[in-house]
């Protein structure tokens, strides 16, 4: 039996906490697991539409926007005011569930929980590329093992406190 994602809005507290943190440290981990994943997983031939675009991925119950952009070299983060060519916003459960697979993005967009603003066509072309992609089978539990097995292995574990 597979576990499912139970249905959650981070507390508004999380979001006003989260619009006041840096943005680079997620911006950071971001870019270096699409650029681990750019040319194993992710294949360069279908993303040359958007060299020279820029993307932002706002988290809307966090409080965070990530925001980046693709060259030849791979994928860079941004960090000045120039804006995005394509802004993605969802809740944080709503992208992880994209990223498990548990819900079809024109679903989401469908019911308003996915929200695409600028370049619309970019974004079609962000989810046709996203869904051709084979992406290693995740799950709720293999997420949640892993998490449990880092937290065991840091030096600021509760468990060592």
């Amino acid at each position: 039996m597979r576990l499912r994602i139970p249905d959650f809005t981070l507390p508004a507290v999380v979001a006003r906490v989260g619009a006041t943190l840096p943005s680079w440290p997620p911006t950071l981990a971001l870019v270096t697991a699409l650029n681990l994943a750019l040319g194993r997983l992710l294949p360069r031939a279908p993303l040359a539409p958007l060299l020279g675009k820029r993307f932002a991925l706002r988290v809307q119950d966090a409080g965070l926007t990530i925001s980046f952009g693709y060259a030849t070299q791979g994928f860079f983060p941004c960090f000045d005011d120039r804006p995005a060519d394509l802004v993605i916003g969802a809740r944080a459960r709503d992208f992880l569930a994209l990223l498990l697979r548990e819900e079809d993005p024109d679903t989401l967009f469908f019911n308003r929980r996915l929200v695409m603003e600028g370049d619309t066509d970019l974004g079609l072309l962000v989810k046709n590329t996203l869904d051709g992609v084979e992406w290693p089978q995740l799950s709720l539990a293999s997420c949640a093992f892993a998490l449990r097995a880092f937290l065991q292995r840091s030096p600021a574990s509760p468990s060592q406190a």
